[in-house]
């Protein structure tokens, strides 16, 4: 096996017995890196050390993850102009915290009929959430259901730093 020193220099070719003694006077491990490689690549290091980097490095990576929930709003066709108004203060809320917004309007008995109202009704909360939203999925109709995806929109560094100087000032 070809065997790879503690700090990455290239020790030769070795038995595994000759290896593992190697490893043994160091007091590392002998940890087996390419097995299907001809001959296999085997390294000294401190196991333990290199699993608790490891796991180190994916608790990191893991905190530096942005999580992006998805929030319902439900409107009715015939909801009142105050109703609308709470609602898309809601989803204003929800779009600047980061989170995606599942507008789902809900038509009940004769109301299927008047769908093209539902269409209207989307473009209005589209109108309302221009500045903050970009349209992820358009409308569609499902059943009983017309569904909308609106997703925050990414902020462009120049725009970043034009409403961080007003603030400096």
């Amino acid at each position: 096996m070809r065997v790879v020193g503690p700090d990455g220099e290239q020790l030769g070719i070795l038995d595994k017995r000759a290896a593992l003694d190697l490893a043994y006077d160091r007091g590392l491990d002998l940890v087996e890196i390419a097995p299907g490689a001809e001959p296999p690549v085997c390294r000294i290091m401190d196991y333990g050390k290199y699993r608790f980097e490891k796991e180190n490095k994916q608790r990191e990576s893991r905190k530096k993850q942005v999580t992006v929930e998805l929030k319902e709003i439900k409107f009715t066709c015939r909801i009142g102009t105050h109703d609308f108004e709470t609602k898309i203060s809601h989803a204003h809320r929800f779009l600047k915290a980061g989170n995606k917004v599942k507008v789902t309007i809900v038509f009940s008995g004769r109301e299927m009929t008047q769908t093209g109202n539902g269409y209207v009704l989307m473009e209005k909360i589209v109108a309302a959430c221009d500045e903050i939203a970009s349209v992820e999925k358009k409308p569609s109709l499902d059943g009983r259901f017309m569904t909308m995806f609106l997703a925050p929109k990414k902020e462009t560094p120049a725009k970043a730093k034009e409403k961080a100087a007003p603030k400096a000032e």
